[in-house]
């Protein structure tokens, strides 16, 4: 049998640093820029082509008269409807009286909702206590609160803050204590030997364990304050109140409008995946980058 050759010693550091080089390599993100044209093929023309589709069938059963015009407008009358909005200068204020009363209401639920969190998961008597009337509140639909809401506080901001909190902050609460449920327990014992007690270790270390459960939990609750807000403006329709997306869509009804009721529905659902795309997405890459679970 043949007798192996020994590796010199100027070998072995040789093989070991290609070998680190190598892992080195893995684990390091290139620094080559993506091309601009790459990331509009890869982002931007999915989205487009599923929109254009989207038109183009919406015009084809409007050609086809499947059903009367004041039943499926096409999209040009939509537009219309649109146009119409931008030259009364009110089309800014439509959107902006809902997107500012659906952020207000949602910081505000997270205001409440993530102390609310940490104190479930973490106090078992407060868990017992509350953690089904939690579940049990982020089962309710929204638009239940609606009519309590009127009766206690009246056709103003304060019921649809009322109606966005009670629907927003069970999720963000429960998102929380989902999240703090996976953190390992090996992480909270270390914490406590580097002395992180108390709201030292909930700052230091149990949120940003908990952090993909939370940032769940937050989606979860902006969809709940978005649902409800839309409720409470569809339900509780007053000129003390303003015009928003959800007095748009029920004034369409009103006067049979079905332009203007599509028009309001796209707004809403623009509105929802715009705050997906600028929010939560950014948020949720940098959380996966900073694990080492995206390049």
């Amino acid at each position: 049998m043949a007798a192996t050759e020994p590796v010199s010693r100027e070998a072995r550091p040789r093989t070991a640093a290609n070998e680190l080089a190598g892992l080195d390599a893995l684990e390091t993100r290139q620094g080559t820029r993506t091309p601009l044209r790459r990331v509009l093929l890869a982002k931007a023309l999915p989205p487009l082509t599923a929109v254009v589709l989207v038109l183009t069938a919406w015009q084809v059963l409007a050609l086809a008269e499947v059903t009367d015009d004041h039943m499926l407008p096409p999209p040009a009358a939509v537009w219309d409807s649109l146009a119409d909005l931008w030259f009364k200068g009110t089309l800014f204020d439509v959107l902006w009286t809902s997107v500012w009363r659906g952020l207000s209401g949602f910081l505000l639920a997270l205001a409440i909702g993530t102390p609310l969190g940490l104190l479930v998961a973490r106090v078992r008597f407060v868990r017992a206590a509350v953690g089904p009337v939690l579940s049990g509140l982020q089962s309710l639909p929204s638009v239940a609160w609606v009519p309590p809401a009127v009766l206690w506080l009246g056709l103003d901001n304060s019921m649809m803050y009322a109606v966005i909190l009670l629907g927003a902050t069970p999720s963000i609460a429960n998102g929380l204590v989902s999240g703090i449920d996976q953190v390992p327990p090996l992480f909270l014992r270390a914490g406590r030997s580097l002395g992180a007690t108390g709201l030292r270790g909930a700052r230091y270390v149990v949120m940003p364990a908990a952090l993909p459960g939370y940032l769940a939990g937050l989606k979860q609750g902006w969809a709940f304050s978005w649902r409800s807000l839309m409720a409470a403006e569809i339900i509780a329709s007053s000129p003390d109140l303003g015009l928003g997306l959800g007095q748009l869509l029920e004034s369409g009804r009103e006067t049979s409008d079905m332009a203007r009721i599509f028009l309001a529905i796209i707004l809403i659902l623009l509105v929802g995946i715009a705050v997906e795309l600028l929010v939560f997405a950014p948020a949720e890459r940098r959380m996966l980058r900073r694990r080492g679970l995206r390049a």
